[in-house]
């Protein structure tokens, strides 16, 4: 019996993310993705839970391993990409330039890569190479509700958000499958001289969601990314 309940976990997480899609799709730019948003959340809360229940009963298998990436595919990668979406659609003008809305889906197609990738790849036990799923789901999120909360300026200027929209799905596109080397949240130890990195990102972390909210999120997933970079041109140039 107990080596079914990480699966059934995993299947809520599964759940939230097809929900996520739904409240996505039904959302408006002057309404709230406030909904999806709180899902994803909920859907990366099971999605830790379920490795730890399996480590911790001691039933991890490849069955596990399996449901888990495709319950990933969808709550971190049709998710953000059903969020994306529905902003291109409510931004762009009308007329062929609307068909570029279905750009959105791209991230979807590479958030597949990307756990493919991290299935097979032994670097990433104690660090990531790419954009992990869902920190990426969790900034897509994260702006839809930042931007649905100022409508009128994103109306204001359609033009540029739009574009800014589109560039920012083929970023994502990029970094959940490129070669940057991100870090993760693990800890030999927990001195300062050995985590100074990991310390100072979730002291920011926390400055910002007290300071921005729930628009901290998709500021937190930027720094993220910069840190990660810096972190990788400062350990090149010793």
């Amino acid at each position: 019996m107990k080596k079914h309940i990480p699966n059934a976990i995993t299947c809520c997480n599964l759940i939230c993310g097809c929900l996520a899609v739904g409240s996505a799709f039904a959302s408006t730019l002057s309404g709230e993705y406030r909904m999806a948003f709180a899902l994803i959340v909920l859907g990366a809360v099971f999605d830790f839970f379920d490795g730890f229940m399996a480590r911790l009963l001691g039933v991890s298998g490849p069955m596990g391993k399996e449901l888990d990436s495709l319950a990933d595919v969808i709550t971190f990668g049709f998710a953000p990409s059903a969020i994306a979406f529905s902003l291109l659609v409510h931004i762009l003008p009308e007329g062929p330039v609307s068909y570029l809305a279905f750009a959105a889906f791209l991230i979807a197609a590479f958030s597949a890569l990307r756990l493919a990738k991290f299935n097979i790849d032994t670097r990433q036990s104690m660090g990531f190479i790419g954009l992990p799923t869902p920190a990426n789901a969790l900034f897509w999120g994260s702006l839809a509700m930042t931007l649905s909360t100022h409508a009128e300026f994103v109306n204001a200027h359609a033009q540029w958000v739009w574009v800014a929209l589109l560039a920012g799905v083929l970023f994502s596109c990029w970094i959940l499958v490129s070669e940057v080397p991100m870090f993760a949240l693990k800890f030999h130890d927990y001195s300062w001289a050995h985590n100074r990195l990991r310390y100072s990102f979730m002291l920011l972390s926390a400055l910002l969601l007290v300071a921005l909210q729930w628009a901290g999120f998709a500021v937190i997933i930027v720094l993220y990314v910069l840190l990660s970079v810096w972190q990788t041109w400062h350990a090149s140039c010793k």
